[in-house]
């Protein structure tokens, strides 16, 4: 007869504030940070909060009402919708493209590779991240001019800086054993990435554009206030001369126009990660 087993010693739980609680240690210091965010900044919350601001408030809104739904603005307003819906689906696919060609030399395709350009293209890629769309949008239109062509290529700027890094990631994480077998078999590591790596990823690769062309179909609506065309240089242009009614077509025009594109591409997504 087999003795019975003995019982695991019975570990008391981490304290709170234990060294090893890294967690807790962390979300301490970030309540902090939010009390003194709040102490050092001069927010006027009674004034915000009080009757006079929401009844200018409301002033504000009344004038939006009713919204311009002439035949002839209407048609302004979808040829600028269209026009920033090409601007993101372009500078996403811009990038898509540049984001995987530098997110090669940016991983670590197995555990043998020296990965010596890994560095200093993941240099090259927070640099481009780093730089906001509009800001982007602002600089290229010294070259480029006024329009869509600008706010196209901030969009690819910015995503590929994006893209990269998360194309990166996912090639490393990806399974190393089918990249294995090919490698014994002499095969290039190349046609390893084709054959192997990329096939696995590939879905994982289509959710991220996706998922960036939504917030793009955003970005690319606010880049036209700087003269990036589309939908945000009409609602900068009709803001400016306080015509809200028109302003209010744009807004809905933006809106409905987010919300299609959201759906279509989470339903896109939930069929690739399936």
């Amino acid at each position: 007869m087999k003795p019975a087993a003995a019982n695991p010693p019975y570990k008391l739980p981490t304290r709170i504030f234990d060294a090893r609680c890294k967690a807790c240690w962390f979300m301490a210091g970030l309540i902090v940070l939010v009390v003194a965010s709040f102490a050092s900044l001069d927010l006027q919350w009674a004034q915000f909060l009080s009757f006079e601001a929401a009844r200018s408030m409301g002033r504000f809104v009344a004038e939006f009402f009713p919204p311009d739904l002439s035949p002839v603005f209407v048609k302004k307003v979808a040829i600028g919708a269209w026009e920033t819906l090409a601007m993101s689906a372009l500078g996403t696919a811009l990038a898509a493209a540049a984001g995987l060609a530098l997110a090669l030399p940016a991983s670590r395709l197995h555990s043998g590779d020296a990965a010596w350009s890994r560095t200093p293209t993941r240099w090259v890629l927070n640099a481009l991240r780093s730089i906001p769309e509009l800001v982007w949008a602002a600089l290229l239109l010294i070259s480029a001019g006024l329009g869509p062509f600008a706010g196209t290529l901030a969009l690819a700027f910015h995503t590929t800086g994006v893209l990269g890094r998360l194309f990166a990631e996912a090639i490393e994480n990806a399974p190393p054993g089918p990249g294995a077998a090919l490698r014994v078999q002499g095969v290039g590591n190349g046609r390893v990435f084709l054959y192997a790596t990329l096939p696995q990823v590939l879905p994982q690769l289509m959710s991220y554009t996706l998922y960036r062309w939504e917030n793009n179909i955003r970005a690319a609506a606010v880049l036209g206030v700087v003269g990036a065309g589309g939908l945000g240089q009409l609602l900068a242009f009709h803001m400016g001369l306080f015509q809200m009614n028109k302003t209010a077509t744009i807004l809905g025009a933006m809106l409905l126009m987010v919300a299609v594109v959201d759906a279509a591409s989470h339903g896109a997504r939930r069929r690739l990660t399936r």
